[in-house]
């Protein structure tokens, strides 16, 4: 089984990630990890900043780890915002019954009413270094974009609204 864990900025993608890793024990391949490895080994020119021209360069490695860890009967779970929307036109039907799929969103409400739990908690599993471009605009605007394009790719979107911890431990459970 391999779990595509996508969505937008600060959603809790990578803690997700961590807690199925516990308990699981599949492997985790965090795209963030990929993407600065590239970076700081000069493999790009690309920058953090630089999200859609990473999705292109990105997803064809993370895509063919996914069908290689398939092919292989490997568990892997794969966590990052580099997953695009249309992501299964790249998946035979084969590949797309061993994966699972999550993408996570918060509500504009959710983000009005958690926003400073959300800034404190941006770096509880990785540090992130240039995190103060997260506003509430910010915020609401990435998740829209997620919720919008995912919607419209036919995906189901994990809306996180009232009860974070509760909404991850249901993911965890399923």
């Amino acid at each position: 089984m391999v779990i595509l864990i996508t969505g937008a900025s600060h959603t809790g993608k990578t803690l997700l990630a961590q807690q199925m890793l516990e308990k699981y024990k599949y492997p985790y391949l965090s795209i963030d990890h990929l993407k600065m490895g590239m970076i700081r080994s000069g493999k790009t020119t690309l920058t953090p900043e630089d999200d859609d021209a990473l999705t292109e360069e990105l997803w064809p490695i993370v895509r063919e780890m996914v069908k290689t860890a398939i092919e292989n009967r490997q568990n892997l779970i794969v966590e990052g915002c580099y997953i695009p929307a249309d992501w299964r036109n790249d998946f035979s039907e084969k590949y797309l019954q061993s994966i699972r799929f999550i993408c996570l969103a918060m509500s504009d409400a959710y983000i009005e009413a958690h926003i400073d739990e959300i800034r404190n908690h941006a770096s509880s599993i990785e540090t992130r270094l240039h995190d103060t471009g997260c506003t509430i605009e910010s915020l609401k605007l990435d998740n829209h974009n997620y919720i919008d394009a995912f919607t419209q790719s036919g995906e189901r979107i994990t809306i996180i609204d009232t009860d974070f911890r509760q909404t991850v431990k249901n993911l965890i459970e399923q």
